[in-house]
């Protein structure tokens, strides 16, 4: 069993990769924390309740931390995500949550020191929240068990900027705290297991969906009709899926396709979070190279890029280990398998 603390700004591959999670039996969803970055962060905890419910999992506690990233305006994207960060997709009414009103990283804080060695975290937003954390605990590294974050870029051009990665560049000072904690950390003799798994633009990018999977996600979810995305498609046309998360899905996923498609990358969606998620609930296979990572926070030309020493140049011990290989072909298998299987199991 994987206990599991997911800090998310969703967003459609944010929504995917919490789909995909609940869909596992053998991760258990301590609680979700939501921090702003597609969209506000009132609206990013609003998706996740109503994804919750939608999945069959509405007792998961849905937490609020910071409202802003610490030392910049708050930048949203609802040219890529749409202005509720869900695309075209309307999810269920959000229902109410108990632990509403509790701060999230004091939930973290108190997580895991009541349970020291095993949660496992899963951060698919800007590191807001875990530098809070971070400052409040510095004790955090050798109490989780598994960090794992999507964000950064390396040999690779940025989504953002020409070399800085979304995540990381809505709250650059926030990512550089909390490298400078693991190197600390790791000077302190934090064992290389404990150090952040860090799925970057350099792997997650390979994650590229095409429109055929909501057609193979309607047949494994048993659709009497089959699901058609289509280039050709007026944009903005729904889905008539009886299945309520195979329409979710397609309509979320739609706009993200068009997204790409507008920035000239085709009519596809990369589905960084997805993989991410995979890595934290150990399905998806990978291999990783240790390194010291910073951000640049000072620079107007490069600022948000994030730096990995994997040689050793700045005489400084790796701080976490980036993700150099993985394999879309068996993760979308997988992906379809799963989905498939809980969109039965709400028809």
């Amino acid at each position: 069993m994987i206990r599991l603390l997911i800090d998310c700004d969703t967003g459609i591959d944010d929504a995917l990769a919490l789909a995909y999670l609940c869909s596992l039996d053998h991760v258990h969803i301590r609680a979700i924390t939501s921090t702003p970055g597609n969209v506000d962060v009132e609206q990013v905890a609003a998706n996740n309740r109503a994804l919750l419910k939608l999945c069959s999992k509405p007792d998961v506690p849905v937490l609020i931390g910071a409202r802003k990233p610490l030392d910049i305006p708050l930048v949203t994207t609802p040219e890529t995500h749409g202005p509720q960060g869900v695309g075209y997709a309307t999810l269920p009414a959000p229902g109410p949550d108990s632990l509403a009103n509790n701060d999230a990283v004091d939930y973290w804080i108190q997580a895991a020191r009541a349970n020291p060695g095993e949660l496992t975290v899963m951060l698919t937003a800007p590191l807001t929240n875990f530098a809070l954390a971070l400052r409040r605990e510095p004790r955090l590294p050798w109490l989780l068990r598994k960090v794992v974050i999507m964000g950064g870029a390396f040999y690779y051009q940025g989504n953002t900027t020409p070399t800085a990665e979304w995540n990381t560049h809505v709250d650059p000072h926030a990512a550089k705290e909390v490298f400078a904690a693991y190197t600390a950390a790791a000077e302190q003799g934090l064992e290389s297991e404990k150090l952040p798994i860090l799925c970057s633009l350099d792997t997650t990018e390979r994650f590229e969906m095409q429109p055929e999977f909501l057609t193979k996600l309607a047949e494994e979810a048993g659709c009497a009709e089959p699901e058609l995305v289509q280039p050709s498609d007026v944009e903005g046309t729904l889905s008539k899926a009886s299945n309520p998360l195979v329409r979710y899905l397609s309509d979320a996923l739609r706009f993200y396709f068009e997204f790409h498609r507008h920035y000239d990358q085709g009519y596809i969606a990369h589905v960084h979070d997805y993989f991410a998620a995979g890595v934290a609930a150990g399905t998806l296979d990978y291999e990783t190279r240790p390194a010291t990572i910073d951000v640049e926070t000072e620079s107007q030309l490069l600022f948000g890029t994030t730096v990995a020493d994997f040689r050793g140049l700045w005489g400084k011990p790796a701080n976490a280990h980036v993700v150099s290989r993985n394999d879309p072909e068996a993760g979308f298998a997988e992906l379809v398998k799963r989905l498939g299987t809980l969109a039965r199991k709400l028809n």
